[in-house]
């Protein structure tokens, strides 16, 4: 069929927009959304055609649905629920830490409608929003104060601003990191206004290149733990107790940037309470990875900081909302109850599974795989979870993986397929195989997983 003829073909934008399916898609859509998206997906089908493609159906109704369905693409929410079966706990892209369902549980009932955020109920008063959990946080750590801002990278922005900005501040070489997202410590550093003052060097540094840079116009002592990385070798790093007593030396403020946080020992990472129990200044830390919780950065120390940093007009800019607040409440007391978190927290029960578990489970989902998805072929085989977000660096979890191998598919398009999948499911290819992780499968996800290969295979 010639181009001309073909052109004739295309359905007037009016006749499209009087469709069944474009009346059903402005009841979901503003429409001006539709018509503009009907507009434009004739347009495209008509170059489409003067280049000697096919354009499809082009019925009315079919470009309607079409046109629906680029609509639907493009404006679906983006924060959906899905299945974690990567092993990786803490998976950045996919929210990291799952909420406990008590942290749920108070989302839903505390913000159900207005909610008390910052109003003192005794006398009526504003009061600093994040009161309750600051007190919270001191009984878990012992730190004289505590605030909150919206991630520990504004946190560690907020404490150098306010505990140095003009002044140099001194850092090993060696803890110069990059963090998530290719946020660079030196940049954190411009930004906050302070001048960067490196210390010994990338592998080795010791108390007197501290000692030797102090000088007039240092103005804070700054340890950065190497939350996703580890130097092994012919390594030195001056502990964080000889830097304080350095720092009470120089009458100079020592601060430690965690990273990851633990308020529960978790080997290899230091708590928070031990920081402040050495003597530490200020210490910050996230809340959505090593506790848990929802995304923020925590700051705790001596009142002195943190009641200046709440006194920062960056802060405001940097505070969290009632959501955040809520869920990290509920958090928190989880870790105040007797007992700690335990299995009620999700990120805890991923972590503390014992590979004897995992291997159960995997025989279990594998089983379940190959009776409901027979034209699939399932296996079993030993690998490693990790804790992801730069925690626990290098620290592999040993569990055992569930692999599948489709007899049409490769692993590529097969994860793809998962990953549409409703909900979606996210799972690791390794050897040209998809591979599940029990580890890091919540309670349910199971039967979604074995839906999701059952409609796929």
């Amino acid at each position: 069929m010639d181009k001309a003829k073909q052109l004739r073909k295309l359905p007037a934008i009016d006749r499209v927009l009087k469709t069944a399916a474009a009346g059903r898609l402005k009841t979901r859509f503003l429409p001006r959304l539709v018509d503009a998206e009907v507009r434009a997906l004739v347009e495209d089908l008509r170059e489409t055609t003067k280049e000697g493609g096919d354009p499809g159906d082009l019925a009315p109704e079919a470009v309607a649905e079409r046109a629906g369905a680029r609509l639907l693409a493009r404006l679906a929410p983006g924060v959906v629920r899905c299945v974690n079966a990567t092993g990786v706990i803490l998976h950045t892209g996919l929210g990291r830490a799952a909420f406990p369902p008590k942290v749920l549980e108070a989302l839903d009932r505390e913000l159900s409608g207005y909610c008390v955020v910052s109003v003192d109920r005794q006398e009526g008063q504003r009061v600093r929003r994040e009161t309750a959990a600051a007190r919270m946080l001191g009984a878990l750590t012992g730190a004289e104060a505590a605030t909150v801002v919206n991630n520990n990278a504004a946190a560690t922005l907020i404490a150098l601003n306010t505990l140095a900005a003009g002044r140099e501040v001194l850092i090993s070489r060696g803890q110069l990191v990059e963090i998530g997202g290719s946020f660079r410590m030196p940049d954190v550093f411009k930004a906050a206004g302070v001048v960067l003052r490196e210390v010994g060097t990338t592998n080795r540094t010791h108390r007197r290149d501290y000692a030797d840079a102090i000088g007039p116009s240092t103005g804070l002592l700054l340890r950065v733990h190497p939350s996703n990385f580890r130097t092994v070798g012919f390594t030195a790093e001056v502990p964080l107790a000889e830097l304080i007593g350095l720092g009470k030396a120089a009458n100079l403020p020592v601060m430690d940037d965690l990273g990851a946080g633990a308020l529960v020992p978790i080997e290899p990472e230091p708590e928070i309470g031990e920081s402040l129990s050495l003597g530490a200044d200020l210490v910050t830390c996230s809340g959505d990875k090593l506790i848990g919780g929802p995304q923020c950065g925590i700051l705790l120390g001596k009142l002195e900081w943190i009641d200046r940093g709440r006194r920062n007009p960056l802060f405001r800019a940097l505070r969290v909302d009632k959501m955040t607040l809520c869920a990290l409440e509920a958090t928190l007391g989880l870790f105040l109850a007797p007992g700690g978190p335990g299995d009620a927290h999700p990120t805890f029960r991923m972590l503390h599974a014992a590979a004897p578990e995992l291997k159960r489970r995997a025989s279990s989902l594998r089983t379940r795989l190959r009776k409901e998805a027979p034209r699939l072929e399932v296996g079993v085989r030993p690998g490693f979870s990790e804790v992801g977000s730069g925690s626990l660096p290098g620290e592999g979890l040993p569990t055992t993986l569930v692999s599948i191998r489709h007899g049409k598919l490769s692993a590529t398009a097969l994860a793809r397929m998962l990953r549409f999948n409703d909900p979606p499911v996210y799972a690791r290819i390794v050897d040209d195989l998809v591979c599940v992780d029990p580890r890091t499968l919540l309670p349910g996800d199971d039967r979604l997983l074995v839906r999701a290969l059952k409609e796929v295979s």
